[in-house]
């Protein structure tokens, strides 16, 4: 082998040598960086210090884990603090991930990667811990703030007036939804922190459009003014003026039905200290001495509607407790109501 051969082949080696070296320098001068295209809970980090990319993953991962969750429906709002989920995660392992991943390969890959600005193409997780007996207890919180009955549309009575109570639907919470919906957006770290809650609706068995339907005959009695109102579909029809009880036998204020219906019904007297020497007697119907005149309606306890010939007591509080009406007044209103028809007395 010739002199000029062996110092080339002496050249060759030391440039080989030489570029050994500088590609173990600029290989070692990277170990404290993360390599291009490495994401940690999606956060880029390429490029990015131990101590950058703690603090990225504080400010992007942890930061907005730690907002609470807010849960609404309608107007109600459910809050559910950071502190409650005791959350925690786990960065540095994260951290180390991301630059094992980075020194992933054989040196002259790596050296040939940065050199020609290559990407390592790798995702790392973050594991973020939570208590799920918060999530759960939260979720029961919900589901007993949100949880409704349906309610009846109805009629609110007073002595001269009706008034519909409308009907209002029932609501339960999809507390499984809820809680997949919770467990998916603290898992992922990601989405918004304010969530609707989805419900299961509850119709109510008689709605507001159907109430009068179930009140197609209703009474109201105003003591005070002496006045028994006849209301169909729960609208106004018909005043009759009426008598009541006295005082220390009133009228029973309340509401209450029509138990029954006569005729010219029989009077079985009361004993009651001013029925006298009565006290007890039967009285057939439709004879003089009977004050029950030509129609009788049941109300409560003994009391009920019935006709009267003392015509001069209509507007006064005057009867034992009955409502007494002109004998043409109460014709008209017995063929008017049936039994199980309510009355307000007020």
């Amino acid at each position: 082998m010739g002199r000029k051969t062996q110092i080339a082949i002496i050249a060759v080696v030391v440039l080989l040598l030489g570029g050994a070296v500088a590609a173990y320098a600029y290989d070692g001068a990277q170990k404290d960086t993360i390599a291009d295209g490495v994401t940690v809970a999606g956060v880029d980090l390429g490029g990015m210090t131990r101590e950058q990319a703690e603090e990225a993953l504080a400010n992007q991962v942890l930061a907005p884990q730690r907002k609470p969750v807010t849960v609404t429906f309608q107007k109600q709002k459910f809050q559910l603090p950071a502190k409650q989920l005791k959350i925690h995660a786990n960065v540095d392992a994260a951290v180390d991930q991301a630059f094992a991943e980075s020194r992933d390969g054989s040196l002259p890959s790596r050296v040939f990667r940065e050199i020609t600005g290559g990407e390592v193409q790798a995702s790392v997780p973050v594991n973020v811990g939570y208590s799920k007996q918060a999530v759960n207890q939260f979720v029961k919180k919900v589901a007993d703030g949100v949880l409704k009955e349906p309610v009846d549309a109805s009629v609110s009575a007073g002595p001269e007036s009706l008034t519909v109570v409308k009907a209002e639907n029932g609501y339960k919470l999809r507390d499984n939804l809820l809680t997949r919906q919770l467990t998916g957006l603290l898992d992922s770290g990601r989405g918004s922190r304010a969530l609707v809650a989805k419900v299961n609706v509850t119709k109510p068995q008689v709605t507001t459009a159907e109430v009068a339907k179930k009140y197609p005959t209703y009474l109201t009695l105003d003591r005070s003014n002496f006045t028994l109102t006849l209301w169909k579909n729960l609208k106004k029809v018909k005043s009759y003026t009426v008598a009541v009880g006295q005082v220390g036998l009133e009228t029973p204020a309340g509401t209450y039905a029509i138990q029954d219906k006569q005729v010219d019904p029989v009077w079985t007297v009361p004993n009651s200290a001013w029925a006298g020497d009565m006290a007890g007697e039967v009285v057939p119907g439709g004879v003089p001495e009977n004050p029950l005149k030509a129609r009788w309606m049941g109300i409560f306890d003994g009391a009920g509607i019935h006709g009267t010939d003392e015509t001069s007591s209509l507007g006064s509080a005057a009867s034992h407790g009955c409502v007494r009406m002109a004998i043409p007044d109460v014709i008209d209103l017995y063929d008017r109501v049936d039994v199980g028809t309510p009355i307000y007395i007020g």
